[in-house]
Formats: C-alpha cells, sequence, structure tokens
C-alpha cells in the first residue's frame, strides 16, 4: 500500500489538510485505503465515514469541481461521498474510504456488496472503530454518501460499531435484486455504476475484484449456465449483455448480475433491506421521486427499522442529484448536530415522515408513509383510449380490445406505446400511496416486459412524470399471502413461461407516487414493452438509466370490456393539508 502523506490543499482561499492515503487495518490483516481531510490534525473532532469501491480519488474531485446537473455530459455517477470543503467547515473530519478489493485497498471484492467474501459491514465496523481511535477524531462518528455510500451506512448500522452514532442515507439501494431487475425487468444504469458508462466512471477495479459465480461454480457448469442465459432473446439482441456473458474477465461485477436474473439467496443473505431489523441508532432515510423502485425500497427500509428515532423525508422530482453530491447537507448536519454533537435543536421531535406532494409543491407530515389516509379507487381502461371512474359494461364482441406490435430495437427505432387519459380534473385530488394496474392481455410469444408510466398532464401538454410499473410477463406469479389491494408482491423467484394466445391478467406494482393532479390537467396513462430512449422523464437521466428492450418481435394485445376489466387501483388521499 502506498505511504502516508499529510497535504495542504487551498479551496476558494481556505485551507484544508488531507491525511492521504491511511492504512486502515481489518480483522483478518487487510488493509483498506483511506483519506481523511479536516481544518487540522491536532484537534480532535467528530468523523463522518463514507465507503464505497468508486475511489477515494474520484471523491476528491469535489473540492475541485463545480456540481453538475443532468443533462450535463461532466455529471459523474460516482462522485458520491458528499462535500468535503463542507463538512470540514462544519467541525467534522470527512473520511472516505475505498473498500477491499477496490482502488488502494488490498483483499479481494468477490461479488456485488462482497457477497462471496468478508462482509462488507464487518469492515465498516472495524474502519469506524478504528477511526474513532485516532488522536484526530473525538469518538464520534457518523457516516456520509449517497447511493452505494447510502448502501455501505445500512450495512455498518447494522453491525453495531460502538462509536456510530447515527446515519443519514439519502438516495440508497437497499434490495440488491430490485437495484437491477424491476419487477423482473432489467435495468441497465447499474452496469453503468459498475463499468463506467454513461457519464459514470465505474468501481475503481483491481485484480482483487472477483466473480462470485466464477468463484463458486466449475468451469463446465459456468459454461452450461451462460448458454443458458444466452438462450433469452433479450440477452442475443444487447451485444453488451452478449460480450458480458462471452468475456466475463474485467466484468466480473456485471457478469453476476446478468447471469443471476431472478430473486432468491443469492441477492437475499446481504440485503441491507432485511439486515435493517438490527439497527439501533438514530436513522434520517431520503430519498427523491422519480425512480420508484428506490422510493419502494426506501420506505420498506424505513418500516423495517426498529429504532425509535427515525425519519423518513421523500424529496421532489426529478431523481437525479448533483454530481458532486452536496444535496441534503442541510438536514445533515441537523441530525448530526442532535445524535453526535448532542446539541438540542428540535429535529428530534419533528414528525418521522414527511413527503413532497408535486403539483401543489408542499410537503405533508405524518407518522408512517402515506402520512395521511388514502382509500383505493379503481380507474378503467375505456374504449376510444379513455380513463374512467366507470367501468365498461360491453362484453369482448362490442368492446374490442386494443393491441400493438412491438419489432426488436435491433431493427426500428420505433417504440409503440398506447395510451388512455382521463378527463379534466375539476378538483385538485391527491394520489399518495402505491398502487396496482391490473392488465388483461395476450401476447403471441412466450415472454414479454409490461412498462407502465403514468404522467400528470397540464393544459399546455407538458407532462410529469408521477409513477411506473414493470413487470416481466413470465414472472407475474403473485405472492397471494403478502400481497393487498393497491400493494402487489411478486416472489420474482423463476420464471414461468406466457402460453401464447391465452389472456392473463398481469397485476403491476404501482410504485409509491405523491401528487396533486390539479383542475385542468388530467391523467395519462402509457402501456408498451420498451421505453423510449428521449421524452420528458428519460432526457433527465444519464444515457443507461434505461430497461433492456424485449429482443423478439411481440404482438400485444389489451382487453378492456366487462369479462376483462384492466383497471388502475390507485391511493386517492381521502384528507391533505399543507
Amino acid at each position: 500500500m502506498r505511504e502516508t502523506t499529510q497535504q495542504a490543499i487551498d479551496v476558494g482561499g481556505r485551507r484544508i489538510l488531507a491525511l492521504k492515503d491511511l492504512v486502515v487495518p481489518m480483522r483478518d490483516g487487510v488493509g483498506l485505503a483511506g483519506d481523511a481531510y479536516a481544518e487540522d490534525f491536532t484537534t480532535p473532532r467528530p468523523a463522518l465515514v463514507a465507503l464505497s469501491p468508486y475511489g477515494k480519488e474520484l471523491q476528491a474531485l469535489a473540492l475541485t469541481m463545480p456540481p453538475q446537473k443532468r443533462p450535463s455530459p461532466m455529471w459523474d455517477g460516482c462522485i458520491e461521498a458528499g462535500d468535503i470543503a463542507r463538512v470540514v467547515a462544519e467541525g467534522y473530519v470527512h473520511v472516505i474510504g475505498d473498500l477491499r478489493g477496490s482502488g488502494y485497498s488490498e483483499g479481494e471484492h468477490i461479488g456485488n456488496y462482497n457477497a462471496g467474501g468478508v462482509p462488507l459491514g464487518q469492515d465498516a465496523y472495524d474502519f469506524i472503530e478504528w477511526v474513532a481511535a485516532q488522536p484526530w477524531c473525538d469518538g464520534n462518528v457518523g457516516m456520509i454518501g449517497i447511493s452505494y455510500f447510502g448502501s455501505m451506512q445500512v450495512l455498518a448500522a447494522a453491525e453495531r460499531p460502538p462509536s456510530l452514532r447515527a446515519i443519514f442515507v439519502s438516495g440508497g439501494h437497499y434490495d440488491f435484486y430490485e437495484t437491477t431487475y424491476h419487477g423482473g425487468v432489467m435495468w441497465l444504469m447499474p452496469r453503468a455504476a459498475r463499468e463506467g458508462r454513461g457519464g459514470d466512471s465505474g468501481w475503481a477495479f483491481t485484480d482483487g475484484v472477483k466473480s462470485r459465480m466464477l468463484e463458486s461454480h466449475a468451469p463446465e457448469e459456468i459454461e452450461k449456465l451462460v448458454a443458458e442465459r444466452l438462450t433469452d432473446p433479450d440477452i442475443q439482441a444487447w451485444p453488451n449483455l452478449f460480450h458480458t456473458l462471452h468475456y466475463p474477465k474485467n466484468h466480473e461485477a456485471w457478469f453476476d448480475i446478468v447471469m443471476n436474473d431472478v430473486d432468491g439467496a443469492w441477492y437475499e443473505e446481504r440485503n441491507p433491506v432485511n439486515l435493517a431489523t438490527n439497527i439501533d441508532i438514530p436513522v434520517w432515510l431520503q430519498i427523491d421521486q422519480g425512480r420508484g423502485w428506490t422510493m419502494d425500497g426506501t420506505i420498506e427500509c424505513f418500516n423495517r427499522i426498529p429504532a425509535a428515532n427515525k425519519k423518513l423525508t421523500i424529496g421532489p422530482y426529478p431523481p437525479m442529484q448533483s454530481r458532486p453530491f452536496i444535496e441534503e447537507h442541510d438536514k445533515m448536519f441537523r441530525w448530526y448536530d442532535k445524535w453526535i454533537k448532542g446539541i438540542d435543536n428540535g429535529v428530534d421531535e419533528e414528525p418521522a415522515v414527511s413527503v413532497f406532494v408535486e403539483g401543489t409543491r408542499t410537503y405533508v407530515e405524518g407518522d408512517a408513509f402515506p402520512p395521511k389516509p388514502a382509500e383505493y379507487r379503481e380507474l378503467y381502461l375505456r374504449p376510444r383510449r379513455k380513463l374512467s371512474f366507470e367501468p365498461e359494461t360491453m362484453g369482448t364482441e362490442y368492446a374490442a380490445p386494443d393491441g400493438f406490435f412491438q419489432a426488436p430495437l435491433t431493427v426500428t427505432d420505433r417504440v409503440e406505446i398506447l395510451s388512455w387519459s382521463t378527463e379534466v380534473f375539476e378538483r385538485p385530488t391527491t394520489l399518495m400511496g402505491t398502487g396496482a394496474f391490473h392488465l388483461f392481455a395476450s401476447i403471441d410469444q412466450d415472454d414479454t416486459n409490461w412498462i407502465m408510466r403514468m404522467w400528470d398532464v397540464a393544459p399546455s401538454g407538458k407532462r410529469r412524470l408521477v409513477t411506473t410499473a414493470y413487470l416481466k410477463a413470465s414472472m407475474r406469479e403473485l405472492d397471494l399471502e403478502e400481497s393487498t389491494l393497491g400493494s402487489p408482491v411478486h416472489p420474482l423467484t423463476r420464471k414461468v413461461p406466457v402460453t401464447p394466445g391465452a389472456i392473463e391478467e398481469y397485476v403491476l406494482r404501482i410504485y409509491p407516487m405523491a401528487a396533486t393532479i390539479l383542475p385542468g390537467h388530467k391523467v395519462t396513462v402509457e402501456v408498451s414493452c420498451d421505453e423510449p430512449l428521449v421524452d420528458d422523464h428519460n432526457s433527465l437521466l444519464p444515457p443507461d438509466a434505461f430497461h433492456v428492450p424485449v429482443g423478439r418481435p411481440v404482438t400485444h394485445t389489451i382487453y378492456r370490456d366487462a369479462q376483462h376489466p384492466s383497471r388502475l387501483v390507485l391511493p386517492f388521499a381521502t384528507e391533505v393539508r399543507a
């Protein structure tokens, strides 16, 4: 490992000292690399720790690079450890570490989140306790960072290191399967975060990063499993996935994800959302609207944390925060002022849950999500592309089905989309909670994607995404014990091919929403099997932030008649006051 040095850095006329290339010993003798930033290293201060595989040197760009917002091409999704200069100005030591097997750290990183090696929570425990014991730390530690850094906070807190006083998690990922697969439909952005594509630098790879699949299976088993995975038409039609499966070297983390396309023990054993039940310190979770699966996971994690002092804040759309990450620091420092510095600022007496409501652009507060009562009502798909509170009374012979044919995107640039719209709303109407989309449909293949996107459409025609739903047709099986009205749950643990031509009822989980539809506005629901790469929503996202398209030609027939009541089940808030 490299020799530790001290440097003085001028940031806008302010001097920050840095201890570069600290060697932090783990209990098995492996050394993790870290950098510490402070006003000086003679006065003990509380510390905020940030851990990831993205490389501590990349995080140091927060000192010299102005924050970038999407769609800036300079936006780098991996600069996530926080505003170093502000952390120092607030009286903390900012300590940024490379996880084992990444960056300048020793050891091996086997599979995503080192699921095939030493638990990352154990390493975080050792890292935090080492920091707390340093002469420049007063023994009180918190954590900082978004996304992967946020997941690391939950893994760390679940291990209960004695010196960790509280955590503040913004934009974390809590279910490892749903980080990539949404209703079984693969999302490509985790590829970018690992491999460095589409505006992300990716992991700081070393020879210590290994594939859990390759480490745990014999070569002849891998050959057989890869051949089986390559039979998926969606994989065949996407060159990067085809390439990764043939040449996993230097693609180890992404290879493991592509090879494991159903949920189960592979993802569950070290999932932060499962480990959250062991957390006993104050926790504040924060997420912005726009990526429903992350909202869903954040709410689930919040519900599982037993700690008495916990908060959940759901912020406004859109979902992509600045990089370098600077948002939410005001909330974070209020939290840490209370739980680390002992300042009685009243943050612990505020309502536990605060949700930004799009449309009215106000926050509502309560003790749980949704913070205000809601009742489920149905909106039915009707002929002439109408959405109505009244069900269809005619049978299939009169209310003939809608449909679309989607050719693979290898032969067309056109994504076929069907849409249905309500009449304009006459008074403000708030939707808050999860929902369900009951879709009666047939296809002429044994699989497809079902993608639903719901929009708030203003009189001018300008649209804002309200929420989404995704489901791989072959993974339509419901967990009947866990599913409730407006909150379907899919095990996603196996694929059951669809019988071509058979009418199936697909029940899509509609991700959490919080929006008021204003007078004069209407709701539009779109159904497709692929996503347009550029539209009112996707243009705000990094280039790789879309789902893998269907790789075969598929004809979709959508029924919405008296015998096949395709409908949305939506949470209409019964009492919402700003």
